[in-house]
């Protein structure tokens, strides 16, 4: 489905009515805001109107991950290398407070492109003649949303793999704490585990899953017990340990591919875990 039609649908169902009604108004409200340069009290109102339209369209987009999938496409197109981690997605599915955060950064960025675009004597007009015609302005300022993402998602995600080395910097190289942690963190309990095994690869794969994994391992591998990772990183326990078990989980299918040697020995306890929680289920 193309960019423009996903948008018009999700602004059709925030706003309803019909698409032409909004054009129409739309034309006023732009003339009305061009008498006066675009500035003063008549624009701000205006602005603050049309933010007010746009915002439950962004949010309900970047619950569902549409705004994303489109920002990728329109960066394919660009042709800038762009990825969005897929527990980031899972995180703005679940997360009014992320979700608030990233409207905020992108809808800023697309109102002040929207104005430079009104100063210039471009940007929307009620009778564009392109293949869809005319778009509301609630559709255009989402589809400049679309194009600011990107810039708004990294800013937003580096500043979280910091948080997650301000709360927990650790270096795997002192053997102590790698045999006590790594051998807790993947059930090796009882078993001896030589650091030399992990080594660059384990950081390697760490530094892949999302800060909070990155936050919560190596909490772990420094020696910190469930409960005070929670309370230090202001986690439910139960995030705590979904946590665990995704990196786990990216563990063990490093090492099926190859990219990291675990002992047999593991791999055979993980395997009758795997086995008694499916009996269990």
């Amino acid at each position: 489905m193309k960019t423009a039609t996903k948008i018009d649908e999700a602004v059709n169902a925030a706003l309803g009515g019909e698409r032409a009604a909004r054009i129409a108004r739309d034309a006023v409200r732009i003339k009305e805001v061009a008498d006066g340069g675009f500035t003063g009290r008549a624009y701000e109102v205006f602005e603050s109107e049309l933010i007010l339209e746009v915002q439950p369209v962004l949010l309900g987009m970047l619950r569902t991950g549409t705004l994303a999938q489109l920002a990728l496409k329109h960066a394919a197109r660009q042709g800038h290398d762009f990825f969005v981690h897929p527990d980031d997605l899972r995180l703005l599915r679940s997360s009014s407070e992320v979700r608030d955060t990233l409207m905020v950064d992108v809808l800023a960025a697309a109102m002040k492109k929207f104005r430079e675009g009104l100063l210039a004597g471009k940007g929307w007009r009620a009778d564009h003649n392109g293949p869809r015609g005319a778009s509301c302005l609630t559709s255009y300022i989402v589809t400049i949303c679309t194009w600011m993402f990107r810039r708004a998602y990294v800013r937003w995600a580096t500043e979280r793999v910091r948080w997650a080395r301000v709360n927990a910097v650790y270096d795997f190289t002192e053997a102590e704490a790698n045999q006590a942690g790594i051998g807790g963190l993947i059930g090796a309990v009882g078993y001896e585990i030589d650091t030399e095994v992990f080594g660059t690869d384990f950081e390697e794969i760490l530094d892949e899953q999302a800060p909070e994994t990155q936050a919560v391992v190596r909490l772990t591998v420094m020696g910190f017990g469930d409960t005070e990772i929670a309370e230090k990183l202001k986690l439910t326990h139960g995030a705590v340990r979904m946590r665990k078990t995704r990196f786990r989980t990216a563990i063990y299918q490093a090492a099926r591919e190859g990219r990291i040697w675990i002992p047999e020995q593991l791999h055979a306890r993980a395997s009758v875990r795997t086995t008694a929680k499916r009996g269990a289920a």
